[in-house]
């Protein structure tokens, strides 16, 4: 197995990251459903067991898009490899366990594994206001934080130093998001290809939306709770529509 550790840091509080999140997830879905392909919401209800609250979702991904000749290749095994999960078993799997702090990044391995572990972990750091960590295709200027301005809040523009300015100013909140994939793929000939494949289009995802999710703070940053799961009941609608109609939308995989 390979393990990823990535670290996000946003300039506000964890609190509002929750409601950001949830937001951000609604819209992102939206922007990746069309065509027959996309999200489709089988469930999304509150849970409470043994002590822990949470929200529960059940999602199915409908994956069939056509890819250009030079990215099939990898992109196809992978994509074949989800309904093939009962074949493969404990050889295929992929978990994102993401921790959020208000700090600005300075811990070290949050989710406690062991020493000889950690080594192995490669560590990815994400500045969300660093274009070069961007995919060209996926760049857009109005979900630039570089550019962007809240005009709520009078976050951003982010410039070289905004992770500095940050620590130094008392008035902006901050957080960091901790995230470590763990990724299982064994298939002799292909294992080290479609880990890398899965590792390089998780830190795409990773980067995009937490772009995404603070040039869209003035849209959630009013928002309750309440207002997010009515939201969310609507999108779920939504996306059953759009997913059997349309045209086909969305993210496709970058270049291994």
């Amino acid at each position: 197995s390979f393990c990823l550790f990535s670290r996000v840091v946003l300039p506000c509080s964890v609190q509002e990251y929750q409601v950001g999140q949830l937001y951000s997830v609604a819209e992102a879905s939206k922007n990746e459903t069309g065509g027959g392909e996309g999200i489709e919401v089988l469930k999304n209800e509150p849970y409470e067991k043994d002590g822990e609250k949470g929200q529960y979702t059940h999602k199915i991904y409908h994956l069939k898009r056509h890819k250009p000749e030079n990215r099939r290749k990898v992109t196809v095994i992978l994509l074949l490899c989800f309904p093939q999960n009962e074949y493969m078993k404990d050889d295929f799997f992929i978990k994102i366990e993401t921790w959020h702090k208000p700090d600005l990044g300075t811990l070290e391995n949050v989710h406690g594994l062991d020493p000889n572990t950690w080594k192995t972990v490669e560590i990815v750091h994400i500045d969300i206001a660093d274009r070069s960590q961007v995919e060209p295709a996926d760049y857009k200027a109005d979900e630039d934080p570089a550019l962007f301005q809240s005009v709520k809040t009078k976050r951003g523009p982010l410039g070289p130093n905004w992770k500095k300015e940050l620590a130094n100013n008392p008035d902006c909140p901050q957080m960091c998001a901790y995230k470590l994939v763990t990724i299982k793929f064994k298939w002799w000939g292909l294992q080290s290809k479609v880990e890398n494949f899965i590792q390089k289009q998780e830190k795409r995802i990773f980067t995009n939306f937490h772009r995404q999710l603070f040039c869209w703070i003035d849209k959630w940053i009013d928002l309750t709770m309440e207002d997010i799961r009515r939201m969310e009941d609507e999108t779920q609608k939504e996306l059953e529509t759009m997913r059997k109609k349309g045209s086909v939308r969305g993210t496709s995989a970058a270049d291994v």
